[in-house]
């Protein structure tokens, strides 16, 4: 049974830009719509291309260095995300709203975490190459500045996902890659 499809995560805004005719919010959403596919597929380059100069990232509850401040800061938290291996993740969005300054988008995160990564972590896995579900219910605020770059992240979660991560052991069938 699929429990996380990484394609998932855009599909609410795909169905919404097909929608949307106001040129401002269409932009903002193809923005995000850039930014979420470049960061499963792990592209730096065009997941930078979206952040602007002075984005701030804020994780609330969430250790300092998961909340990054400015540019470089916020490339050196998508290069150490990246490395960690946890890109394959599926963001159910069930409420996405648009306006010309932000957007909000509000669903199920679901991350498989590489055993491995939780063993620095510090969290005891059977088995460190083996991927492992992270879960929470999730509101991000995509802050948005007049040139249509992201000026930040501002994430709220309902629970920590990393509480009995270990008995959440996934199976390669469990996950959906990246369609091309």
């Amino acid at each position: 049974m699929t429990v996380i499809d990484q394609n998932r995560t855009w599909a609410a805004v795909e169905e919404r830009l097909a929608t949307e005719t106001e040129p401002t919010l269409r932009r903002n959403l193809e923005q995000l719509l850039f930014h979420m596919k470049a960061e499963a597929a792990g592209d730096l380059e065009t997941l930078m291309a979206t952040v602007a100069d002075d984005a701030t990232y804020t994780a609330f509850g969430a250790a300092p260095e998961n909340n990054p401040r400015g540019k470089a800061a916020v490339r050196k938290f998508y290069e150490d995300f990246i490395a960690s291996g946890a890109t394959r993740l599926q963001f159910a969005i069930d409420r996405l709203v648009v306006d010309k300054h932000c957007i909000l988008t509000e669903g199920e995160m679901r991350i498989a975490y590489p055993g491995v990564r939780l063993a620095a972590y510090g969290i005891t896995v059977d088995d460190p190459d083996a991927f492992y579900l992270f879960e929470t219910h999730m509101a991000v605020l995509w802050p948005i500045n007049a040139d249509g770059l992201f000026t930040g992240e501002d994430s709220y979660t309902g629970s920590n996902g990393f509480d009995g991560i270990a008995s959440r052991k996934l199976s390669a069938a469990d996950i959906v890659e990246l369609a091309a």
